[in-house]
């Protein structure tokens, strides 16, 4: 593995969130940045969620600046979760184990195992930020209910991968998505995370903050959307939490 070229890389002992360091320093930056941080102190997921991040965890944020317009810039959440699919495979050789799961977890034996939040930073840059439970998971009770049990790396595995080895794995993996998406456009994106989605032709559920909608996942649209099938016809869903 070696780090991509034009890709800044820095690893911080102590930081309240990746995602906040992203907002105060995308205003320097030359060019993409990967930032990790081996602990958080304040870190949070979708809609405001926390986020468990014990020590040995990996936490980690891309900041760019994306070009595209706003709609484009947000299907970046499947080049990520393709970039953790690749890292992970490389690192664990368990790619048969791995899933992705609408709009932006990957599951391993079934289990959330890396989470992603994508936000937008002042200037009209991006934080991609990525959470992976390599050592530790947080407990039931610790997640909504109803939710895709956590699981980590290590437990499903039996591979410790520290915190920085994640960031050169999945920064390399990321490199040659980004390529890709920059240089094809979404089609293809789209096309190896559906090979890699999960339950695909089954009934799920999904839960936007007004409604809940359930019936059989269909596709992912071109424009990164949920498609499902329920008994009111087909319905395309640009944001919501999934439920099996």
């Amino acid at each position: 593995m070696g780090w991509p070229e034009g890709y800044g890389r820095r690893v911080l002992a102590e930081v309240d969130s990746t995602n906040a360091e992203a907002a105060r320093v995308v205003s320097g930056l030359a060019g993409p940045e990967w930032i990790c941080a081996l602990r958080q102190t304040a870190a949070r997921g979708r809609r405001g969620r926390a986020w468990v991040a014990p020590e040995g965890n990996f936490a980690g944020t891309l900041v760019m600046r994306p070009q595209e317009t706003p709609d484009v810039v947000a299907l970046r959440s499947f080049v990520a979760s393709l970039a953790l699919f690749d890292a992970f495979a490389a690192l664990t050789g368990a790619e048969a184990a791995l899933a992705l799961k609408w709009p932006n977890d990957v599951l391993l034996n079934g289990g959330k195992v890396a989470g992603i939040l994508l936000e937008g930073l002042p200037g009209g840059g991006l934080a991609v930020g990525i959470g992976v439970n390599l050592i530790a998971a947080p407990g039931s009770q610790q997640v909504e209910e109803g939710a895709v049990p956590p699981v980590s790396l290590l437990s499903e595995t039996g591979v410790r991968v520290t915190p920085e080895r994640m960031l050169d794995a999945l920064a390399e993996a990321w490199a040659v998505r980004e390529h890709a998406f920059v240089t094809y456009g979404f089609a293809p994106i789209r096309e190896a995370w559906l090979a890699r989605a999960a339950r695909v032709g089954e009934t799920i559920t999904a839960r936007t903050g007004t409604r809940t909608v359930a019936g059989v996942f269909e596709t992912v649209d071109a424009r990164g959307q949920l498609v499902l099938d329920t008994p009111q016809g087909r319905t395309a869903i640009a944001a919501a939490d999934v439920f099996f």
